[in-house]
């Protein structure tokens, strides 16, 4: 075997290990305080989130389920030509808020955060804060209106504006699934000492 290829073999397996499962969600994602408690630096970043944009924990919660089930380095799905050959993601959406990467610029342009990562929680859910909060100022959704706030966090504050969800109804079924759990998880969170 050539060095070159033997080199190759050697960093395609350190790549397939992955870096000790870091991207893995957590073991029960139906449940918000099994969640906390096998990951309680997400309560710290949820709770500084929830303190500076007033975000409730819940509905970042519900967001963050949707969006990459908990999984730090979530990203969309390939796109392929002729069924077989992949061209490029779906879109640029990556990590625990599936920011994409203009939105994720204007975040840090806005906020001065230069060192944020769209792969940490606490920089993702100050991102989602920052977002929500601003749709509650220019749209008037309530922050806690998981529902309405995830529609616009999907589509975009203009296509919000624009009723662009309408013509989805996949997209509002999954909608209502984030505005349900999102119910569900503030219940569990009530009686959570993990939360605290």
């Amino acid at each position: 075997m050539s060095r070159w290829l033997r080199a190759l073999v050697i960093v395609l397996l350190a790549a397939s290990c992955g870096g000790g499962g870091s991207g893995r969600s957590p073991n029960n994602l139906e449940d918000a305080c099994a969640i906390l408690k096998e990951r309680p630096h997400y309560t710290r970043a949820f709770r500084a989130a929830e303190r500076k944009w007033g975000v409730p924990v819940h509905v970042q919660m519900a967001t963050i389920y949707q969006e990459s089930k908990f999984k730090s380095d979530a990203r969309t799905p390939f796109r392929y030509s002729l069924g077989v050959i992949p061209y490029g993601r779906q879109s640029s959406a990556f990590g625990y808020s599936q920011a994409l990467d203009g939105t994720w610029d204007e975040y840090l342009e806005s906020t001065g955060t230069r060192r944020a990562r769209r792969d940490n929680i606490r920089d993702a859910t100050d991102f989602m804060g920052w977002y929500m909060a601003e749709t509650a100022r220019s749209l008037g959704i309530s922050m806690r209106d998981a529902r309405n706030q995830y529609l616009a966090y999907h589509e975009g504050r203009g296509g919000f504006r624009r009723g662009t969800y309408n013509n989805k109804a996949w997209l509002l079924r999954v909608a209502d699934d984030v505005g349900n759990r999102a119910v569900v998880y503030e219940v569990q969170l009530a009686n959570c000492r993990a939360a605290r």
